[in-house]
């Protein structure tokens, strides 16, 4: 399974950006999608995930109501759609899968794929 994120970039306190994650082949129609994020000196953390089913998301607390993750699956894509970024928000982003039953997964060890990362940076 193979991933590549892009879309990040540099971005004003307030701005916006969507975040792109292409897989192989068919890949997202059968597995669970996430995207985490690694500051400078920090662990990589959750941000959002979505279920290989396409019907359940879910969130970090920190990033709830400001970011939306949404499965492409025809087009072998993930978005994460960032509104209302903050300087808290800059890190390096990278998009996860992982195999298995459908469910909700927030641990890097839970993934077993990753995306190569892309760096979004707020400034204010």
């Amino acid at each position: 399974v193979q991933l590549q994120a892009s879309g990040g970039g540099l971005v004003q306190t307030g701005g916006s950006l969507r975040l792109s994650c292409a897989t192989s082949e068919r890949t997202s129609s059968r597995y669970n999608m996430a995207w985490f994020r690694q500051a400078p000196g920090k662990e990589r953390e959750f941000v959002a995930a979505v279920t290989w089913s396409g019907t359940s998301s879910y969130y970090a607390r920190s990033v709830e109501g400001r970011f939306t993750i949404a499965a492409d699956f025809p087009r072998n894509r993930v978005f994460l759609q960032m509104n209302s970024l903050q300087s808290e928000d800059t890190a390096v982003y990278y998009c996860a899968a992982r195999g298995g039953p459908s469910g909700f997964y927030r641990t890097v060890d839970d993934y077993a794929y990753w995306g190569q990362g892309t760096q979004v940076t707020v400034s204010s």
